[in-house]
């Protein structure tokens, strides 16, 4: 990946992250990096293998909302960033790792589901200063997983597509305008706050052609106590599209659509 990339125009990280298959790594001798799924934010959904990975790590790095949810589960030192000083932080993880120290990325839910942008900038960070450093994904459980039982929507009979990333979404809502369209399938996605909100979803379906009254399921903070499931049409839903804040939305930025059709 460049020095620089602009997720409008590209490199994309992702793409960077998912360039090649993973190395084989002997955990043992090879002592890589781990990029962490850490579940949707209940520590009973944490796996024990992310859970070791974070306690036996010398710097733990991730998003402030997502160390919070693990940081009494090590001693690690802990740098915590927000999008405008990620590369900071991620520039000095790996300047640790390679002074030799053991280091482990958080990242919500499963990285395979929505978090590839942060492990390609993890994995890109690390090689710069560490080439023979491996990174390794150890996989969590994604709210994907929990919408999926909560709306009985099985992964076979189910269209997945992440809107929550940064940058052009164009290739994202193609996808969701050909899904659309096959009546055997159910839908899952991940909105992006606060642009993409279930409500400019269902409102961009219709448009597509979706039938109004199927099933539509916001499914808000997923195993959290304040977890709900909000029950609409999706022309229900379209009635809460539009504006770009969080003002603008009933809805959190914890949450999962789930389009149901008709068994």
């Amino acid at each position: 990946m460049s020095d620089e990339y602009d997720l409008e125009s590209g490199p994309d990280p992702a793409t960077f992250a998912a360039a090649a298959a993973e190395p084989d790594v002997n955990e043992a001798t090879d002592d890589p990096v781990y990029a962490v799924g850490v579940g949707p934010g209940n520590q009973e959904y944490l796996t024990p293998r992310g859970e070791r990975a974070i306690h036996e790590a010398d710097v733990v790095v991730g998003f402030t909302t997502v160390v919070e949810f693990v940081e009494d589960l090590t001693d690690a030192d802990l740098l915590t960033c927000g999008y405008k000083d990620e590369a900071e932080a991620l520039e000095e993880f790996a300047d640790r790792v390679a002074d030799g120290e053991s280091g482990t990325a958080v990242a919500m839910g499963d990285p395979n589901h929505s978090g590839y942008q942060f492990v390609g900038k993890v994995q890109d960070a690390v090689e710069r200063v560490a080439s023979d450093v491996p990174t390794r994904v150890i996989p969590g459980i994604s709210s994907i997983q929990m919408a999926a039982s909560r709306a009985r929507t099985p992964m076979e009979d189910t269209e997945f597509v992440t809107l929550h990333k940064s940058g052009d979404l164009e290739a994202d809502m193609d996808r969701l305008a050909a899904a659309v369209t096959d009546d055997e399938r159910h839908l899952l996605v991940l909105p992006r706050p606060y642009d993409r909100m279930p409500g400019d979803i269902a409102d961009f379906l219709l448009e597509q052609g979706a039938e109004p009254d199927l099933e539509a399921l916001v499914c808000e903070k997923l195993t959290h106590e304040d977890e709900q499931i909000h029950r609409f049409t999706l022309a229900e839903l379209s009635e809460h599209a539009g504006g770009s804040g969080k003002e603008e939305t009933p809805f959190s930025d914890l949450i999962v659509l789930a389009v149901r059709q008709p068994v």
